[in-house]
């Protein structure tokens, strides 16, 4: 937000892209309403430059990373102001257990079951549902094919993923009901611990 000169170049040439496409802009790393709101105003003003410039443009979904903590617990507040939601599963999970995975040390603590993390991933795809916006998730639990029948239950729209793990994902899916996904999915919470999840899965 503080570099004008890289991000309103960057803004006007997706609005410009538009055109030609189903264009849709992301914000990654937001942790309150107010960043997302500053950056919205930057797209006016792309817009705006472009119009005075006689440049076609057309609007494009303004949407935002889930990807911190704060972001999860605030996601009723954002998706008011939201388009579309991502779950940046990676960054989420390694921020609210505070792992780093690249730490040999400590990266087996990394565990996208954990507890804290099915209860954020809730209450975002929730807080979504509410609001009527979809919802998606990139990073590797978007690619785990067991973490996908949770997030089936819990209502995400869309998983994206590399080529590689489509059709692994893609059978799981259809290989269970919604309602039995439900069922796995209030038996998962009932657990403490990360471990026991997955192993139950």
């Amino acid at each position: 937000l503080n570099r004008k000169d890289v991000f309103l170049p960057q803004l006007k040439a997706a609005l410009r892209a538009s055109c030609y496409g189903n264009v849709a802009i992301m914000f990654p790393m937001i942790i309150n309403v107010s960043e997302f709101l500053k950056a919205k105003e930057f797209v006016n003003l792309a817009k705006e430059e472009l119009t005075e410039e006689n440049k076609k443009f057309k609007d494009a979904k303004l949407g935002i990373m889930v990807e911190t903590p704060a972001a999860a617990m605030s996601a009723d507040i954002l998706a008011k102001y939201a388009d579309f939601f991502s779950i940046g599963s990676n960054d989420l999970v390694q921020y609210t257990l505070a792992v780093d995975r690249s730490n040999a040390e400590i990266s087996h603590l990394y565990n996208h079951y954990h507890p804290a993390v099915l209860r954020l991933l809730k209450n975002i795809i929730k807080s979504a549902k509410t609001r009527g916006i979809p919802v998606g998730m990139c990073g590797e639990m978007a690619s785990d094919p067991k973490a996908a029948m949770l997030l089936l239950a819990m209502g995400i729209d869309e998983l994206s993923m590399g080529a590689p793990s489509i059709p692994v994902v893609k059978e799981q899916i259809r290989s269970i009901t919604t309602d039995e996904a439900n069922v796995l999915l209030q038996k998962a919470l009932e657990f403490e611990n990360g471990d026991e999840v997955k192993k139950y899965l």
